[in-house]
C-alpha cells in the first residue's frame, strides 16, 4: 500500500499541467486577478449603451483581422498611453486581447497611470465571437473571421474563422 501512495505521489508531482480544462481555470492559471473582469454579456449591455471605452490590446495584425466594435487598438508590446484619447480617469475602460492575459498586463499599467475604472474582458475577444457577438473587419464589416493568435491557443476560439 505504501509503494501504491508513493507511486501515486510521484505520478502527479511530474505529471504536466498544462492542459486546462476551462477559460476559468486558464485564467486563473495566468493572471493574478489584480484587474476585475467583465463577462462579454455585460460589456454588450455597455457597448449598446455607450457609455465604455475599449481597448484592444492584441497586435496590429490580430487588430486588422478583426476587433470588437468601437475598439482602439493600443497593442501590447508598444503600448503607450499617449495612444489614448483624452480620457477621463474615472471613465469606464475596458481592455480585452484574445483571452484576457496580456489586457490584464496592459489594465495593471493603466490602474498605476491613475485609471480608477478598468476591467478586463473575461476570456476576451475569443469568449465575445464563442458567445455570437460581432466583430468587424477593418472596412467596419461584420466577419467570421478571428486571429487565433496561436495553434495552441486556438482551441479556445470555437465560433469563428480561425486566421494564423
Amino acid at each position: 500500500m505504501k509503494n501504491y501512495l508513493f507511486l501515486m505521489v510521484v505520478f502527479f508531482i511530474f505529471t504536466p499541467v498544462n492542459a486546462q480544462d476551462s477559460v476559468e481555470a486558464l485564467l486563473k492559471n495566468y493572471n493574478s486577478g489584480s484587474v476585475p473582469y467583465i463577462s462579454v454579456e455585460e460589456l454588450r449591455k455597455k457597448q449598446l449603451s455607450g457609455d465604455v471605452i475599449l481597448l484592444d490590446t492584441r497586435s496590429p495584425e490580430e487588430f486588422e483581422v478583426s476587433h470588437i466594435e468601437n475598439a482602439i487598438l493600443v497593442g501590447y508590446d508598444d503600448f503607450d498611453l499617449t495612444r489614448l484619447p483624452d480620457v477621463s480617469r474615472k471613465k469606464a475602460i475596458i481592455v480585452y486581447c484574445s483571452l484576457g492575459i496580456r489586457s490584464e498586463q496592459i489594465g495593471e499599467k493603466l490602474k498605476k497611470a491613475g485609471f480608477e475604472n478598468v476591467q478586463n474582458l473575461f476570456g476576451g475577444i475569443f469568449e465575445w465571437k464563442n458567445a455570437g457577438f460581432p466583430v468587424l473587419d477593418p472596412a467596419g464589416n461584420p466577419t467570421e473571421k478571428v486571429h487565433a493568435y496561436s495553434k495552441q491557443w486556438s482551441k479556445w476560439l470555437k465560433n469563428a474563422e480561425k486566421i494564423y
